[in-house]
């Protein structure tokens, strides 16, 4: 199945709760107390009739699942609940590629974002908002991407892959990514304020 067909099928759910689709689908959302973080995207899996991947973004090739939770603010605008990973950083393939052929573009251009609303930790209902891609033709914010990823790779060539923090970037960040404290990999991760463009492009967000 092509990206586009993934998008156009995927279109028609949103409004509906993936929470009840989960049962439909017999996807389990909490298994001993514990959640299955990667439920909303095995829903959508089933729904589209592919095999549910085992890693936590699912890939089909020319495309790639990225599942992320909105919630409502005091005020009650919806708002992106927290940061994405993209892709985990080799430090050897980031110091020797430039932006235009690294893995963080290619990784961008074939997400699919699927944004739901989350309104508790029980996960009882979670309406699919919205489904989007990451449409990099505005200048501004292809170009920023690019600083993002080149003070990374700045960062590692000159002061080495340890020196990376989250502090980084204004769209894109480097930050720790794996199990237990103390965990020396890293990922790149896409910033609430970055992916707000992408499911609420009809507003202007405040950085």
């Amino acid at each position: 199945m092509e990206r586009q067909e993934a998008v156009e099928r995927i279109q028609k759910l949103v409004g509906q709760d993936l929470r009840k689709m989960a049962d439909t689908y017999e996807v389990t959302v909490f298994r001993n107390g514990k959640k299955n973080k990667g439920w909303a995207g095995h829903v959508i899996e089933r729904y589209l009739g592919l095999p549910i991947n085992s890693s936590q973004s699912p890939n089909f090739g020319s495309w790639e699942l990225k599942s992320i939770p909105l919630k409502y603010l005091r005020n009650g605008n919806l708002t992106v609940k927290e940061t994405m990973a993209i892709t985990m950083i080799d430090p050897y393939n980031v110091e020797h590629t430039e932006f235009e052929n690294s893995h963080l573009l290619a990784k961008l251009k074939k997400a699919v974002i699927v944004a739901r609303i989350w309104l508790e930790k029980e996960e009882k209902i979670s309406i699919l908002y919205k489904v989007a891609t990451f449409d990099l033709g505005n200048e501004e914010l292809y170009e920023q991407v690019k600083k993002d990823y080149n003070t990374v790779r700045d960062t590692i060539i000159n002061k080495g892959f340890r020196s990376l923090t989250g502090h980084m970037g204004v769209y894109i960040q480097p930050r720790t990514k794996g199990a237990g404290h103390g965990s020396i990999s890293r990922a790149f991760y896409a910033r609430p304020n970055f992916l707000k463009k992408f499911v609420f492009p009809e507003f202007h967000v405040p950085e």
